[in-house]
């Protein structure tokens, strides 16, 4: 394990209170979230779970800022210039963003030190979408005799609920297109990772946002169940596991609420047999590891040419075994811990399970001694479509190898899922490689390498999820459309 860097593990932080309506308020309820640090498995934090009275004081300041405040009734680009002071302020918290989300969930400092700049990018980008929202969108008839004004109306008061992994841009992916469309929110954070989001939250009023426009509350999955049934709910999204997910979508379609929902992944990262192993080698770890295994979309199913096979399996194992593990707050750190206690049993449990069906390690996937949630990257070979691991997401620091025999085998390998979130085709030939991502049935398919675009749609098939983020396309999931008739101006 690598060598400690700065240490960032001094002061505890016990919050006593939830943000609504402008200012942070005491909380109703008395039980206590404790945080801890997977690094060391350590309590360094608590924060209040929320009471019902909590989350009903936070949907009635949303609904309050919405019915009756300055936010709905401001032009998209008035809107647009708090959004892009809020960037600015979640910029100047880039280090403190940093240290409270690696010390929440054990992401690498390498990891944390651009999520606020990411943010940043992602409030910015949708505050240049304010012309969309102002256009004069007029459409005749098809057969004449009349047109309709197409209007673009905020929704009203949306949940936002946010997984462990990524807590500051899983929230603001949701967050800034709700801003910009004027509705208002309450956000529930994960309750391992329910610290960073304060400084979200900061610097949201720091840059005007009004009072009750953005509300915070902590709590657990009761919380988010009260939260995506309070009668005063316009809009759910919510980020997490599909077994979450479908629970939150029979409840939105039992009440017609409009839901989206970004849920698991088990994505193939297909390598043609004219792969270019040192350009593929440049961009695995990113592609395929990212966040020591726990990213909804990385291609954690490798599929490699028979032909290649063990070249293949030999070099991804030296560039996991070559990767430095240990002290997230090293900045040389490539894998820390897995994130939380629960999280570190199922990854464990997966990896019994590929063990006692014949699996080969190549590298990896025992836990190492010393304090703190860490396992050892493995490297799965040998591995077959049947097997647990092939099948299911294990959301931590785990790569499967199949081997395939032809283009058709791959494709079929990669489709046969019922999750459709991500997924990578590498070859020296892009043409090649587009012509194959276009028979992947997947929301996402990179060429040679993978990376979320903020200004194209990002969304899963099947059980990765329902609707999408980013882009145009992610902005109108927070609009309600109306069509007014007119005839024809003379």
């Amino acid at each position: 394990m690598s060598g400690s860097g700065t240490d960032f593990r001094a002061e505890p932080w016990h919050a006593d209170d939830h943000f609504i309506d402008g200012a942070w308020a005491p909380s109703v309820g008395a039980g206590r979230i404790e945080v801890v640090d997977p690094a060391t498995a350590e309590v360094w934090g608590s924060v209040p779970l929320a009471a019902p009275e909590d989350v009903d004081a936070a949907m009635r300041a949303a609904r309050r800022a919405f019915d009756e405040g300055p936010w709905p009734r401001m032009t998209p680009g008035e809107r647009a210039e708090v959004l892009l002071r809020f960037a600015d302020e979640v910029e100047a918290r880039a280090a403190e963003l940093s240290a409270t989300n690696t010390r929440e969930n054990g992401s690498p400092v390498a990891e944390t030190g651009g999520a606020a700049a990411n943010a940043a990018g992602i409030l910015r980008y949708f505050a240049s979408l304010a012309p969309h929202l102002e256009r004069e969108d007029v459409r005749a008839f098809p057969h004449g005799g009349g047109e309709s004004v197409v209007r673009r109306d905020p929704v009203g008061v949306c949940a936002l609920i946010a997984p462990w992994n990524f807590p500051i841009n899983l929230v603001v992916i949701k967050l800034a297109p709700a801003l910009l469309a004027g509705n208002a929110v309450v956000i529930k954070p994960a309750s391992p990772t329910p610290l960073s989001i304060r400084h979200i939250v900061e610097a949201a009023r720091a840059a005007g946002v009004p009072a009750g426009v953005v509300n915070l509350i902590t709590g657990n999955g009761a919380t988010g169940d009260a939260m995506v049934r309070h009668p005063l709910v316009d809009k759910v999204a919510f980020t997490g596991s599909t077994e979450v997910g479908r629970r939150i979508a029979a409840a939105c379609g039992e009440l017609l609420r409009p839901v989206t929902l970004e849920l698991g992944g088990k994505s193939a990262a297909i390598l043609l047999d004219d792969v270019d192993l040192d350009a593929f080698a440049a961009v695995f770890l990113r592609s395929c590891m990212r966040n020591s295994g726990q990213t909804c979309y990385i291609s954690t199913r490798i599929l490699a040419p028979r032909s290649r096979y063990e070249e293949i399996v030999d070099r991804i194992a030296g560039l996991v075994a070559a990767s430095p593990q240990g002290d997230p707050f090293d900045p040389a750190t490539v894998f820390g811990p897995v994130a939380n206690g629960s999280q570190y049993e199922s990854v464990r449990e997966h990896l019994e399970s590929a063990r006692a069906e014949g699996a080969r390690f190549a590298t990896g996937g025992h836990p190492l001694p010393g304090p703190g949630f860490f396992i050892a990257p493995a490297v799965l070979a040998d591995v077959t479509p049947g097997m647990r691991v092939a099948r299911e997401e294990i959301f931590g620091p785990v790569v499967t190898i199949q081997p395939y025999s032809d283009v058709e085998e791959a494709i079929g390998i990669a489709n046969d899922t019922p999750f459709g979130l991500g997924g990578i085709v590498f070859s020296a030939d892009e043409e090649r490689a587009f012509e194959v991502a276009e028979r992947v049935d997947s929301g996402s398919v990179g060429i040679n390498f993978f990376a979320s675009n903020h200004a194209a749609p990002f969304g899963g098939r099947h059980d990765s999820g329902l609707g999408v983020e980013y882009g145009i396309e992610g902005l109108e999931q927070y609009v309600s459309f109306k069509s007014i008739h007119r005839r024809p101006r003379r």
